[in-house]
């Protein structure tokens, strides 16, 4: 009987050849929303994610700098890749680098398992190679140009390899593969990564070299020192590694299999056919759902350090900070889909839904509740038509939001907690308060209002804390709900569906601005 109890993501394990970009941070960005939302939802959560750190690239990077690869690849974490996890404001449980000797023994352990089974064998590799994607490539996956093999992904030239290795017997797996897929199509996610992935495995597939033996950096074959395992076929393991593989059985028990790998669209191949065939290989259980999602374009072309695309995540928070670099990614994108990045885009979208949006229906709130009753929220009396129409919306779009949220359709969630806020300023709007506060004899009224819109946005705080965290406590905090419900992050999403929960007498607060005047603008 499985013992698992915990839902298990993971991103992509990150390779550190150069500083990351924001394409990276999204993909963190999206597994940290969907983890917070998944915790505020009661569930027990493990969020890992890491550094891949061995194979040609990293190899030939130190080289030209001069530095060994470990000196390399530590450098590149401790001052890059760790800090970003701080700079998105990313939650994680586990941060895997494959240098460590938990992974390294890990890897060693499950290719003896492997092989032990049957399914490895040496023998000659000769074909082309991506340095750039650290990739055997078949022929029908390169471009012809000029008269040479391009890699479609760089655009660059692969080499040519030819090497005594050990081979993966890949290609017994695909019946295996295709049986699975067809009883579980939601094990690869979207519709057009299911379609891509089957009809790659109906084409048949040919074993891969699981070895390099022209490389030096990399874990040693524990049955053949001269051989390093092929760098995909030990970063793909990292989520077993991590995860307690041959190390701490309980922890293994609790979490495998995975419930959602995170991956870009280019590396949906590694992980829907190599990974799960290694796996089965290995007689272990497959993960239960691989997600990719689309490229982020920066002038109709895929975000690339080589290509001079490649932009910092700290460029972007720096001038809208985090939670708008959270929101604008997974609200104006949808997941699983390409998107383009434009800084105007990002700028059109703080001002309209951040800034003249949340922000300044927060502030107008705590201004009224302060200046009519000073600062104390009131009683409400009984609820109109109109109070019970936008109540009930608010529940419905809580209900929607989290329906889509769980099924990581981010912009969609989004955009039923953006909906609750449209629609409380449009209630601000025809409601008048401003008006119903010069009538003395309309002093429950007013309190009805107010409470009403103070409610409205303690549901909203709650939904939007997953994506904007710092925002929603303040937002929060403001309310006064902090004092008499507690801290904002352990509260259920299912208290959102309610209505009524904030008490009366909670003390409100006009604090700092949600989302400040950009830089431009001041």
């Amino acid at each position: 009987m499985s013992n698992k109890d915990t839902f298990f993501l993971s991103t992509p394990i990150y390779y550190v050849n150069d500083a990351p970009h924001i394409g990276h941070a999204y993909t963190t960005v999206a597994g940290d929303v969907l983890t917070r939302w998944r915790r505020q939802r009661g569930e027990k959560v493990w969020y890992l994610t890491g550094t891949d750190e061995h194979g040609t690239k990293v190899q030939r990077a130190a080289e030209a700098n001069n530095v060994s690869p470990k000196m390399w690849v530590d450098k590149l974490v401790k001052e890059a890749w760790q800090p970003v996890l701080k700079t998105i404001d990313a939650v994680n449980d586990d941060f895997l680098r494959t240098t460590e000797e938990r992974h390294i023994k890990g890897v060693q352990k499950f290719w003896e398992l492997v092989k032990s089974r049957g399914f490895v064998y040496q023998a000659e590799y000769q074909g082309p190679y991506c340095v750039g994607c650290e990739e055997f490539k078949l022929p029908g996956d390169l471009n012809e140009v000029a008269g040479e093999q391009l890699c479609p992904v760089h655009g660059k030239p692969v080499e040519i390899l030819s090497e005594n290795n050990w081979f993966f017997k890949l290609s017994e797996f695909g019946p295996q593969l295709l049986a699975h897929y067809e009883k579980n199509p939601e094990a690869v996610q979207p519709e057009s990564a299911y379609n891509e992935v089957v009809s790659f495995i109906k084409q048949g597939l040919v074993d891969i070299s699981m070895s390099r033996s022209a490389v030096s950096w990399g874990i040693k074959l524990p049955w053949e020192d001269n051989q390093v395992v092929y760098v995909w076929f030990d970063a793909l393991l990292n989520y077993v590694t991590a995860s307690g593989f041959e190390a701490d059985k309980d922890l293994f028990e609790k979490t495998w299999p995975a419930d959602v790998h995170l991956v870009g669209k280019d590396i949906l191949r590694f992980h829907a056919v190599y990974w799960p065939a290694m796996l089965l290989a290995a007689g272990l259980p497959l993960p239960k759902c691989v997600f990719a999602h689309g490229w982020l374009l920066v002038g109709g072309e895929k975000m690339s350090k080589t290509k001079l695309t490649g932009i910092s995540p700290n460029q972007i928070v720096d001038y809208v900070g985090s939670d708008a670099f959270r929101y604008y990614f997974l609200s104006a994108i949808k997941f699983g889909q390409d998107g383009s990045f434009s800084w105007e885009d990002l700028t059109a979208r703080y001002k309209a839904e951040l800034a003249n949006g949340l922000g300044n229906l927060a502030s107008r709130l705590t201004a009224m509740v302060g200046k009519y009753f000073e600062n104390v929220l009131p009683a409400p009396d009984i609820y109109n038509d109109e109070d019970k129409k936008i109540i009930e919306l608010a529940k419905n779009a809580a209900v929607a939001a989290d329906q889509a949220m769980v099924k990581l359709d981010f912009s969609s969630g989004i955009n039923q907690i953006r909906g609750i806020v449209e629609a409380t300023n449009l209630y601000i709007t025809e409601q008048e308060p401003w008006k119903v506060a010069k009538d003395p004899t309309q002093e429950k009224r007013l309190a009805t209002i107010l409470y009403v819109v103070a409610e409205l946005l303690r549901i909203v705080a709650v939904l939007y804390h997953p994506v904007m965290p710092k925002s929603s406590q303040l937002l929060w905090e403001g309310l006064g709900a902090a004092e008499v419900l507690g801290e904002l992050s352990g509260q259920l999403v299912s208290t959102t569906f309610e209505f009524g929960l904030l008490p009366v007498g909670a003390k409100t607060s006009k604090g700092e601005s949600l989302f400040p005047q950009l830089a431009d603008d001041e």
